[in-house]
């Protein structure tokens, strides 16, 4: 017997950060957006001993556990520790997990692994869970167990699935308001739209800074506004909306964006673009390889490439042009350390806020192959600018 579990990958239109606390409990979100084609999707295979065996086809990594343990945080696949406690689960199963976008990719892929964990594992357990109810409980696994920062978009967005009005009140009151946008307009966004690609906290610290707090007011009513204009069918003015959010999305952190995201987008304006907005908190995390027409100057993509670390801040090539190098600042209340395995490889560890030089090969066609090297500077995990070391020169 297998028992399968798949929730979708989101993008949010307008309101994002609005359903963060406390705006959202005392201010009230909401957010407009969509989930799209792509999933997360967990199988669980029983087994009749107490063995647990989670195999993470992303991350290649398996973990073991013994049900008459106690389940352990130790940042290996915590998100499925927590939702082993959560549900209770103490017969041996084995659990296979993958996603169709990467960590960090800005589509809430960690809250949807979690739904698709908390439905297959329900389903297996004969537990009713509504939509409100799985929603929330996948919440309380990554927001209050995990105490894992963010809001509650991402879990309502894989849970209910399509295009959604959702306004925030704090937990346990949340609506879910469905759109009925017809057909054509869907297809007509989907054809307008380009898909390309932590800030929670210091957007949480800014909540007090009145520049910060109006920005979140200007979000939240320009979902609402967003919501009007796509019922409607006016496209046209749903572009020039977005870059109305993301001009006030900027203002709620310094950190939302960074001098490299604001001249990508500034030429995608050039380019003809009514408007756009980063996905997810923001602060990047992808590095994409471009092929350049010498006729047109167009642009044709050749690869995209995970990061490795957040904040990917310069880059540069080396001499002889076959190696790119990327400087990581990590945000001091980032706590991502990288660790090189035995074969090889590397992976990310959560234990504080080191900063980087990632350096990847590039591949014969041009694009962005693996990394084969990382230099690291530790940081103290430390709480300000002094608990890092700038790595920015060593490319210039």
């Amino acid at each position: 017997m297998i028992i399968r579990g798949r929730a979708p990958l989101r993008v949010s239109f307008g309101g994002g950060g609005t359903d963060v606390a406390p705006f959202c409990v005392e201010q009230g979100g909401a957010i407009i957006g969509s989930t799209i084609n792509k999933y997360a999707y967990c199988s669980i295979v029983p087994r009749n001993d107490d063995q647990i065996i989670v195999h993470s086809l992303d991350f290649d990594m398996t973990v073991k556990y013994n049900t008459k343990e106690n389940y352990v945080y130790d940042g290996r696949l915590d998100l499925v520790t927590a939702a082993l406690k959560a549900m209770d689960i103490k017969q041996g199963c084995e659990v296979y997990l993958q996603c169709d976008a990467p960590p960090g990719s800005g589509l809430g892929t960690s809250s949807t692994v979690m739904v698709a964990l908390l439905i297959a594992m329900a389903k297996w357990k004969g537990v009713y869970l509504d939509g409100y109810a799985l929603a929330d409980l996948a919440y309380q696994v990554e927001r209050e167990d995990l105490k894992i920062d963010g809001g509650y978009q991402d879990q309502y967005a894989a849970t209910f699935g399509g295009f959604n009005f959702i306004e925030f009140h704090g937990r346990n009151n949340v609506v879910v308001n469905p759109l009925r946008i017809k057909k054509e307009i869907i297809h007509e966004l989907q054809y307008n739209l380009l898909l390309s690609a932590n800030i929670i906290k210091d957007q949480v610290k800014n909540y007090e800074k009145k520049d910060a707090f109006d920005a979140m007011c200007e979000v939240k009513a320009l979902a609402y506004a967003l919501k009007d204009e796509l019922l409607k069918g006016n496209l046209y003015s749903f572009g020039k909306l977005l870059d109305y959010g993301w001009q006030s999305k900027k203002r709620m952190s310094s950190k939302i964006t960074t001098p490299q995201i604001n001249e990508l987008y500034d030429e995608a304006l050039k380019a003809g673009a009514l408007g756009g907005k980063l996905l997810g908190a923001g602060g990047g995390g992808y590095l994409l390889a471009f092929r350049i027409n010498p006729e047109t100057g167009g642009l044709t993509l050749i690869n995209e490439k995970e990061s490795l670390l957040p904040e990917p801040s310069y880059l540069c090539l080396d001499k002889s042009g076959k190696y790119l190098l990327t400087c990581h600042c990590a945000d001091p209340w980032h706590v991502t350390k990288i660790k090189k395995n035995e074969d090889g490889t590397f992976q990310n560890e959560v234990l504080f806020d080191d900063t980087a030089i990632v350096m990847f090969r590039i591949r014969e066609d041009g694009g962005i192959g693996d990394v084969c090297d990382v230099a690291i500077t530790p940081g103290t995990g430390g709480n300000g600018p002094n608990s890092r070391k700038n790595v920015d020169p060593v490319t210039n």
